[in-house]
């Protein structure tokens, strides 16, 4: 045996030591002791030595270049890559870690350390494998306790403290000092409202700097929507140990969400300075920059936030709707707010996107954070496929309810309100019943009103989101329905007394909660029975129906059509069957029985902006001028940027003596700068002078001939109005 290799041995368990102590002064808060120590691995010749210290240095290029060398040195070594996988987890390159633990699995099958790893990734996505992977690493390694904290903190994240607890104490007599198992024993007190906790002071014994704890408490009140306070736990944090970034940017996000942009962009600011430059940290500055393209518009109980390229045209309708929604639920909801409400409406779709980061079960259209709304602009999307004012009536109904109960409201009782105002607003608003929910309702996925919440945080299948939204608002139109509206508002004050869903149904419904399931059940199939057992049978009529259209047989077509037609009659996307009997009945003349067809489809919530369009056009055909208004007047709802819809609206609005209603159009329009701008200016003009708004009217008159000044019709109107 030679003296190198005597060495080497030697050298194994030295620098574990070593790594053992570095990490044991950092457990216990002992901080310039383990940055010294930390140091010193940086200087080691050994790679892996300098990459942890390089990492615990918060030197993570110097780290991830020191990892790669030590697994070129070692590739057969599992730890290596668990560990390197750790640092990119860290740092959000999630698959990069994701790879990382996949090859560590492969060289070391069974590796708790890459399960564990997997779990992290998984978790981070609120994906339901994190807690089958973190079950299989605590099962391969009884004195692992870090599975058992993850399992802990995924538990808590579903909504279910009992298990939460049971998973930090089983943690906890693994390893008696481990923090992270005490601070969720500490976040379960503080999220059940109780005065005080011993948890946090036995993390403070073991570590007196341990913000950590503090930080993981933020976490879980911010999931539940209790950002203020959230936001206060993040601050105590830092307090504690000021350099704990990554409790800074989430500090920095959540001032953010609740509009205090100032302090926001410093403490992002800061992390970013100081190396923390993960998209967590850059985005929510890019959009924070973004803020100055933006006009501040201040009306009664709201702040409307309105891009600059927006505002003219989106500035009327966004007023109104807010205005009427606030309105609107002082009265259903018996309740006054204490302050404004502040929407911001972002045409950039990627920078709403970035409101959201990290909240789970979010909706793509809005979201809300307390007092603020944060959606999408009916512009940034595709025509025909947003419900602006739909999704704007969702998120006040969300402020209400939230604040009614200060944030301690079960998800899916909020976002079933919220479902459930949409329609209650139209019939033809909200989203129709898809064949996502179709298909589990027939295969019995729907989730008991008991456990409706993990639907939202932790889904099991790819839509178990939209179908626990559908759900959700089901549920409340059938309390509504069979109990009256009254009960949905108490069961909304008792859930703000923290009581449990088993306990309110039981108290307001006075049914179990397994009966109430039987009972919705079977009101449910009663709405959608025929569709979900005829659904085969109308998708196979479907293709029929549209090859015999294309094909030319109308009266075949007909037939076929009206056979399916009520089998699923919310079908109302691209190809319907409305449609494709409107083509048929207008090949064959019969246009009184297209615009039946037609109306149909936009009463019951088709949105395709052509074909309501097409609908206007036959209605004002047929002299029905204020259906055929009341038809394109939809579309301001779902696709305002549209200069054809509003020089048509305002036109057939002047027509029926809706001079109000014409002047917003003609308006509209006025703001979308159309290359006819003398045609424009002169249509508002007219309508002005129809209100009797003579020196408005003159100014449009102006305006119309700056643009064309030979523009006869204009010319006229000035001449009059000067007269």
């Amino acid at each position: 045996m030679t003296r190198g290799f005597l060495l080497l041995l030697l050298a194994v368990p030295l620098m574990a030591q070593t790594l053992d102590v570095c990490r044991a002064h950092r457990h216990h808060g002992r901080l310039q002791e383990a940055s010294a120590c930390f140091e010193k691995l940086a200087a080691s010749p050994d790679a892996y030595l300098r990459a942890e210290g390089f990492w615990a240095l918060g030197r993570h290029r110097q780290a991830n270049d020191a990892f790669r060398e030590a697994v070129a040195r070692e590739p057969k070594s599992a730890v290596y890559r668990v560990r390197w996988g750790r640092l990119f987890h860290e740092r959000m390159q999630r698959q990069d870690a994701a790879k990382l633990f996949q090859e560590a699995l492969e060289i070391s099958p069974g590796n708790p350390g890459a399960l564990l790893g997997l779990a992290l990734v998984a978790s981070d996505g609120y994906e339901r494998k994190a807690v089958e992977l973190a079950e299989r690493a605590a099962g391969l390694d009884a004195k692992f306790a870090e599975p058992r904290e993850l399992l802990a903190r995924l538990a808590l994240e579903d909504g279910n403290p009992r298990k939460a607890a049971e998973e930090a104490d089983m943690a906890l007599s693994i390893d008696p000092e481990s923090l992270d198992a005490m601070a969720i024993r500490a976040a379960i007190d503080w999220l059940e409202d109780k005065p005080g906790t011993p948890w946090i002071g036995r993390v403070l014994k073991v570590n007196p700097v341990y913000g950590e704890a503090y930080a993981l408490a933020g976490h879980f009140l911010v999931l539940n929507r209790r950002y203020e306070e959230g936001i206060q736990f993040y601050r105590k944090a830092l307090k504690l140990n000021p350099a704990l970034l990554r409790a800074r940017a989430e500090l920095g996000v959540n001032l953010m969400r609740l509009g205090q942009d100032e302090e926001a962009r410093w403490h992002l600011e800061y992390c970013y300075n100081n190396g923390d430059q993960y998209a967590g940290v850059v985005n929510p500055l890019r959009l924070l920059d973004s803020h100055k393209h933006f006009v501040v518009l201040k009306s009664g109980q709201a702040v409307l936030k309105l891009h600059k390229r927006d505002a003219d045209l989106l500035k009327p309708y966004f007023e109104a709707e807010l205005a009427r929604a606030i309105r609107t639920y002082e009265r259903k909801y018996q309740m006054r707010l204490d302050r404004p409400v502040e929407l911001q409406v972002y045409p950039d779709h990627e920078d709403f996107a970035v409101r959201t980061l990290g909240m789970p079960g979010l909706g793509a259209l809005g979201v809300t954070f307390g007092f603020v709304v944060a959606m999408d602009s009916p512009n940034g999307r595709k025509p025909g496929t947003f419900h602006w004012a739909s999704t704007l009536w969702h998120e006040l109904s969300h402020v209400f309810v939230l604040t009614a109960t200060k944030h301690r409201v079960p998800r899916w009782f909020t976002e079933g309100m919220a479902v459930h105002e949409e329609t209650a607003v139209s019939p033809d608003w909200g989203d129709r019943l898809s064949p996502e929910v179709i298909a589990a309702i027939r295969e019995k996925k729907l989730l008991p009103i008991a456990q409706l919440d993990r639907g939202f945080l932790r889904p099991s299948y790819p839509a178990q989101i939209v179908v626990s939204y559908f759900q959700a608002g089901r549920i409340c139109d059938f309390i509504n329905e069979k109990w009256g509206y009254a009960k949905l508002l108490d069961m909304m004050r008792s859930f703000g007394e923290r009581k449990t869903t088993p306990e309110v149904v039981e108290q307001h419904l006075g049914v179990k909660p397994e009966e109430f399931d039987q009972r919705f059940l079977s009101w449910l199939d009663g709405s959608t029975g025929k569709t979900v057992r005829g659904f085969d049978e109308w998708k196979t009529g479907l293709k029929a129906v549209a090859m015999l259209v294309k094909g030319g047989r109308h009266d075949d077509a007909i037939r076929e059509g009206l056979a399916i037609r009520d089998i699923y009659p919310d079908f109302v996307e691209n190809g319907s069957v409305y449609e494709l009997l409107a083509e048929a009945y207008l090949a064959k003349g019969d246009k009184p029985a297209a615009i039946a067809e037609l109306s149909r489809y936009a009463k019951t919530g088709g949105r395709s902006p052509e074909t309501i369009k097409q609908l206007a056009s036959l209605l004002e055909e047929a002299g029905k001028k204020r259906e055929a208004a009341e038809a394109l007047d939809r579309l301001n709802y779902i696709y305002p940027r549209d200069e054809d819809l509003h020089r048509r609206l305002g036109d057939l609005w002047l027509s029926v003596g809706d001079t109000q209603g014409a002047i917003r159009e003609y308006q509209a329009l006025v703001a979308m700068r159309p290359i006819d701008r003398a045609t424009s200016h002169f249509s508002l003009a007219r309508a002005y002078r129809v209100a009797n708004r003579v020196d408005e009217a003159r100014e449009q008159v102006l305006l119309s001939l700056e643009a064309a000044p030979g523009y006869r019709p204009a010319q006229k109107l000035l001449l009059e109005l000067s007269q």
